[in-house]
């Protein structure tokens, strides 16, 4: 699970179920998402890698609560007492004081029930996907909404996108052309699509569109997927292009 450099301040870490993203401005680093429990140790060393000492993680953005993105939240913002970030909507669930509502996998087609079966096994079971254990409760710091702005990467743009999670979030860097999507894009199989283990699927469907247009308008370049490899170029108009197979 070493760090990968996708551009000199883009760094990526990449889990057996999903991944955490660092943005370096100079050695401050800030964390979008941070993979499941136990990945704190593999992140301090990538923020180590950027050569930031300890203290430098300077915030942890999380784009929903789900536990491969929110697993280690707890565990780093303890030890760098870094600045936790999360959507309104999610933050008492982050925080532990509300229950995660479960996706409705009603509607989902057999290959996606077949594999949240997978990843949701009981904890230590012999499944082929690894089970996922619960995110354990983090404080959230700052709640955030539809076009805040956040103070990494020349200024970040906070995206609602609800549908995958009521909280979900994408950050843009308009300055770098950077997206992260958080779930509401995966970049699976043929390409890039709308995310799976869903809340409700049709409205995470209309936000993936939203984000698409915008990135597409934006000329964005990069886009960091919560699952799935990066786009390093090309990426506003390939999501333009996923987008048109969901109208």
């Amino acid at each position: 699970m070493e760090s990968r450099t996708v551009r000199p301040s883009l760094h990526v870490v990449p889990f057996p179920v999903g991944r955490a993203w660092l943005w370096q401005d100079g050695a401050e680093v800030t964390l979008i998402d941070t993979g499941p429990p136990g990945s704190a140790e593999a992140l301090a060393d990538a923020i180590r890698g950027c050569g930031a000492g300890r203290g430098r993680l300077r915030r942890i953005v999380l784009t929903h609560f789900h536990p491969d993105h929110a697993g280690s939240a707890a565990e780093l913002a303890r030890r760098y007492g870094a600045e936790v970030v999360a959507h309104r909507a999610d933050a008492p669930v982050i925080r532990g004081r509300a229950p995660a509502p479960p996706p409705d996998m009603a509607g989902a087609p057999e290959w996606e029930r077949a594999l949240f079966d997978q990843v949701h096994a009981p904890f230590g079971s012999t499944s082929d996907a690894p089970a996922i254990p619960p995110a354990p409760p983090c404080r959230v710091d700052r709640e955030v909404a539809e076009g805040d702005l956040l103070d990494f990467g020349g200024g970040a743009t906070v995206l609602s996108v609800p549908g995958h999670t009521e909280g979900s979030i994408a950050v843009l860097l308009p300055e770098h052309r950077t997206l992260f999507t958080g779930d509401t894009v995966a970049r699976l199989g043929q390409g890039p699509a709308p995310g799976v283990f869903n809340l409700d699927r049709a409205r995470t469907v209309a936000a993936f569109r939203r984000l698409c247009a915008r990135a597409a308008d934006e000329g964005v370049e990069t886009v960091c997927f919560g699952h799935g490899e990066p786009l390093a170029t090309g990426g506003g108009e390939t999501l333009a292009q996923a987008a048109a197979r969901y109208s």
